[in-house]
C-alpha cells in the first residue's frame, strides 16, 4: 500500500526542536487530556507503520474526541491487555507497514466492549479477518487501486482527493449482521463499502484524517464520532461568521456597512482586529498606524462591536516587523508567528517558525496587542486568531494561557507524541473542525470549516465564491451537531456577505455569537 502523508493539510520540513524525549509509556500518559479524571477517557491508539502520519492522525483524532470529553493517546506498541476495556471507546489509527495489532487488543475488539472505530490498516491480517467475519459478518481486505473521488453518506455526496488520499481497503460483507453506513463511489459510478458497522465495531476503509478539505468525507468521520461517543445527540446546526483583518487603515464606511448587513439579518459575528498596523516595505519609511491615530476607523470599529460584533485579537501586527519577508512585511498580508513563501505556481508554502520563536515571544506580542486595544478602549478579547492560522506548539501553549479560546484552524505537530528525529516527528498538519473542540494545547477552538469568500482567488488563495461556501454548508449538515463557519474580508463587498448569510440560513443553520462558545470559569 502506498504510504500516505497528510500533505493535503499542511506539510513542511521536520522540526527537531519539537521532539519529545520522554519514555514511550510516560509520554503516552502525558498526552491524556486535563479532564481525564472526570470519567473514562476515549483511547486513541496509533501504530508505527508510518510514524509521522500515525502521530499526526492520532492528534487529529484526539482533538475531535475532545468535543465529547477526556481522551488519551497511546502507541500500539505500548498497549497492555485491558487498556481498551478500561476506555470509554477506542479510535484506532492504522498505517501501512505496521506490525499486526496486539492479540490482546483484537480479543477485546471481538468481545465487543467498548465500542471501537477502526481506521485503515490492521484488521486485514488473515487471522483477524476470519474471526471478524465469524463475529461481525464483515472483514477488511487488501487495498485496491481504484479511483475514488466521492463518498456517499446520509444520502450526501462528499468529495475526496483521490490522488492525495490513495486507495481504499476492500471490505467483505457477509450475512445480515453488518451494515454499510457509507459508500465510496468509484470513477465508473459503482459503490463499494467505505464505512461498515456491526455491533460495537465500526470500520473505515481508509484514514479520513489524511487529505482533508472543506466539504469532504472527513465530515462523515466527524459524524461517526457521535455514534461512538454520544449517540443520543439531537440534530442541531449552527453557524458562525467572522469579519477578517480589520485594520485602523480600513474604510470606516465599509466597516459600518458590513456591521449593518449582519445586524439586519440578526446575525452576531466575530471581528478579527489587528491591534497595530505596520508597513515595513520601505525600512527608511516605516509606517505605523494605531487605532488611536485613526479616530474615524476606531469609531467604526466600536460601531461594529455595538451591532453584535465580538472582538477577536488577530495577532499583534499581522506581520513580522522589519524582518525581510516574501509578503512585504505589511499588516494583513504577512505571517507573524510563522514563515512562508509563495512558490512559482503561486501557492503559499509554510516553511517554519519565525526566528526567536517560543513561548516568551508569543506572550510578549500578545500583551503588546492587548495594550494597544486597551489604549483604544476596546474590550479585552477572549478569543485569539493566528495570522494565516500558523503558529508553533510553544507559541500556542503560551497564548492559550492568555486567551481561553481560539478561532482558527489549528496547526499541530506530530512531535508532541515523541519519536526520533529520523521518523519526521516534527511534521505539522493543519486541521479544520466542524464543531468546537479543546485541542492538545488546552485551547477551546471555535470551528471555521467553510473557508473564506474569495471570488477571484490568486496570491495563494483558492477562489471560493458564494455558491461554494453555501454548497459546503449544505454538505456539512451530515454532522448532526455541527457548524457552518466562514470568514469574510473587511474589504469585500457587503452584498456578497448578505448573500452567503441568506444561503446558509436557507440551508437550515442558525447563526450564533462566538462569545457563546468561549469557556467560562466556574461560577461566572
Amino acid at each position: 500500500m502506498t504510504t500516505r502523508r497528510p500533505t493535503s493539510l499542511v506539510a513542511v520540513a521536520c522540526l527537531a526542536w519539537l521532539l519529545a524525549g520522554a519514555a514511550r509509556r510516560a509520554d503516552a500518559a502525558s498526552t491524556m487530556s486535563a479532564a481525564a479524571g472526570a470519567g473514562l477517557a476515549t483511547l486513541v491508539l496509533y501504530d508505527d507503520g508510518d510514524p509521522a502520519l500515525a502521530r499526526a492522525s492520532a492528534i487529529s483524532a484526539a482533538n475531535l474526541a475532545s468535543h465529547f470529553g477526556p481522551w488519551r493517546t497511546l502507541a500500539v506498541r505500548d498497549y497492555q491487555p485491558g487498556d481498551a476495556s478500561r476506555a470509554r471507546a477506542v479510535i484506532y489509527v492504522g498505517t501501512a507497514g505496521a506490525a499486526p495489532p496486539p492479540p490482546a487488543l483484537v480479543d477485546e475488539v471481538l468481545q465487543g466492549t467498548p465500542p471501537v472505530l477502526w481506521l485503515d490498516e490492521g484488521l486485514e491480517r488473515p487471522g483477524s479477518r476470519a474471526r471478524l467475519l465469524d463475529r461481525y459478518g464483515f472483514a477488511p481486505g487488501a487495498p485496491e487501486a481504484q479511483r475514488v473521488d466521492r463518498v456517499r453518506y446520509k444520502g450526501v455526496e462528499l468529495s475526496r482527493d483521490a490522488d492525495a488520499a490513495g486507495p481504499l481497503h476492500t471490505v467483505t460483507v457477509r450475512g445480515g449482521a453488518a451494515r454499510v453506513i457509507a459508500s465510496a463511489v468509484t470513477a465508473d459510478g459503482a459503490e463499494v463499502p467505505w464505512a461498515v458497522r456491526s455491533g460495537s465495531l465500526t470500520y473505515v476503509a481508509e484514514n479520513p484524517l489524511v487529505a482533508t478539505a472543506e466539504g469532504d468525507r472527513y465530515l462523515a468521520f466527524c459524524d461517526l464520532l457521535f455514534d461512538l461517543l454520544a449517540p443520543a445527540t439531537p440534530e442541531r446546526h449552527r453557524a458562525l461568521v467572522r469579519i477578517e483583518d480589520v485594520l485602523p487603515t480600513d474604510d470606516p464606511a465599509r466597516l459600518r456597512r458590513l456591521a449593518d448587513t449582519l445586524a439586519a439579518a440578526g446575525v452576531p459575528f466575530g471581528v478579527a482586529i489587528v491591534p497595530l498596523y505596520v508597513d515595513d516595505r520601505r525600512p527608511d519609511r516605516r509606517r505605523v498606524v494605531r487605532w488611536t491615530d485613526a479616530p474615524a476607523a476606531l469609531a467604526a470599529l466600536r460601531y461594529m462591536l455595538a451591532r453584535g460584533g465580538v472582538p477577536v485579537m488577530h495577532g499583534y501586527t499581522h506581520q513580522r516587523d522589519a524582518t525581510p519577508s516574501a509578503f512585504g512585511g505589511v499588516s494583513g498580508l504577512d505571517f507573524e508567528f510563522w514563515t512562508g513563501r509563495v512558490d512559482a505556481a503561486g501557492t503559499v508554502r509554510l516553511e517554519g517558525p519565525v526566528p526567536g520563536d517560543g513561548a516568551e515571544r508569543a506572550r510578549r506580542r500578545a500583551l503588546r496587542g492587548l495594550r494597544e486595544l486597551e489604549r483604544a478602549e476596546i474590550d479585552r478579547p477572549e478569543i485569539f486568531e493566528y495570522p494565516h492560522y500558523a503558529g508553533s506548539a510553544e507559541a500556542s501553549a503560551a497564548l492559550a494561557r492568555l486567551f481561553p479560546a481560539a478561532y482558527h484552524r489549528g496547526l499541530y505537530f506530530s512531535g508532541r507524541l515523541g519519536g526520533p528525529a529520523a521518523d519526521g516527528g516534527g511534521e505539522p498538519v493543519a486541521q479544520l473542525f466542524p464543531f468546537e473542540v479543546t485541542d492538545v494545547y488546552g485551547w477551546r477552538v471555535l470551528p471555521e470549516n467553510l473557508g473564506r469568500y474569495a471570488p477571484y482567488g490568486g496570491s495563494g488563495v483558492r477562489a471560493r465564491r458564494v455558491e461554494d461556501l453555501v454548497r459546503t454548508a449544505r454538505a456539512s449538515r451530515v454532522v448532526r451537531d455541527g457548524f457552518a463557519s466562514f470568514f469574510f474580508d473587511a474589504r469585500d463587498d457587503p452584498r456578497a456577505l448578505a448573500e452567503i448569510v441568506r444561503g446558509i440560513q436557507a440551508a437550515g443553520y442558525a447563526f450564533v455569537s462566538p462569545r457563546a462558545l468561549v469557556p467560562r470559569p466556574h461560577g461566572r
